[in-house]
């Protein structure tokens, strides 16, 4: 493998500060921090992200996904990882942090890498990982609370308001539609949203909010979006649907209380008096 091949692939933090194991026969995997909601493990097949150092037992540093400003992506299994860092990725959850002692006969054995790893080199690696995705996931969607009174639901070619936060499955946020002091105005269904979020949207009554975890090949894939969303990012958005209608909707009306005798109804010319409360559609007050 060529040290370009090493820095795609490994992800990695160094810890010296182990302790000489002596000679190893398998990985040694110090699961050092552990998020108290794990809600998946990497398992083989998985694609995951994660940020790395990786060093000698001396401490000297030979390669690090920080110093390049950027996480790594890669499918665990596969044989695309040395062995030690495929055995020593499984299980991680999200956020979790993993110090690894790679024996030579599991990284790269009695050859190394040119000018990076001498022969018979054990390797020390720092993990945190911040990413896991299957190509058989789908969209999840869990609805955090609803109105009790749903007229309609969101539809294809709608027009809908909503406010969101945008985060990475490990937390870091990435936008947020409260920040602006804006609702997002778009169309579903027509090709102005991402796939996941034109899914993730259908449904929705106005009031009610959901959480949205978007897969990255229904979100923005292997290029990511600017310098907030790298490449094979899980999206997850907590949305909220404030306001939705279609081009051919009509004027809705609903008979909450009809008097039992009524001698005349309103026709157009006649002068009213009447009291009303006025709302948005999620039950926003703008005038009473």
């Amino acid at each position: 493998m060529s040290p370009g091949s090493l820095v795609l692939f490994l992800s990695i933090l160094g810890a010296p500060g182990l302790g000489d194991p002596g000679p190893l026969e398998d990985v040694v995997i110090d699961r050092y921090y552990i998020p108290k909601i794990c809600l998946r493990e990497v398992q083989m097949g998985d694609f995951i992200r994660y940020h790395y150092n990786g060093t000698f037992k001396d401490g000297k540093k030979f390669d690090s996904s920080y110093d390049r400003g950027a996480t790594v992506a890669g499918v665990v299994g596969v044989g695309r990882l040395i062995t030690g860092m495929d055995r020593g990725l499984q299980g991680m959850c999200v956020n979790e942090r993993r110090h690894l002692i790679v024996p030579p006969h599991l990284g790269y054995g009695s050859i190394g890498v040119a000018g990076l790893i001498p022969p018979d080199a054990t390797l020390y690696f720092d993990v945190i990982m911040l990413d896991i995705w299957n190509k058989d996931d789908k969209l999840q969607i869990t609805t955090l609370s609803k109105p009790e009174r749903c007229n309609r639901t969101v539809e294809n070619s709608d027009f809908v308001r909503y406010h969101y936060n945008g985060t990475l499955l490990d937390g870091t946020p990435f936008d947020s539609s409260y920040s602006k002091d804006s609702t997002y105005d778009t169309y579903v269904g027509t090709g102005w949203l991402i796939k996941g979020m034109d899914q993730g949207l259908l449904g929705m009554c106005a009031g009610e909010k959901r959480s949205i975890i978007i897969p990255p090949f229904l979100a923005y894939g292997e290029k990511g979006y600017g310098t907030a969303i790298p490449p094979q990012a899980s999206l997850v958005f907590s949305v909220l649907l404030v306001d939705f209608h279609n081009p051919k909707d009509v004027v809705f009306l609903e008979h909450l209380e009809v008097p039992a005798s009524c001698k005349r109804r309103a026709v157009t010319g006649d002068f009213v008096r009447y009291h009303y409360n006025g709302t948005l559609m999620d039950g926003t007050l703008f005038d009473s």
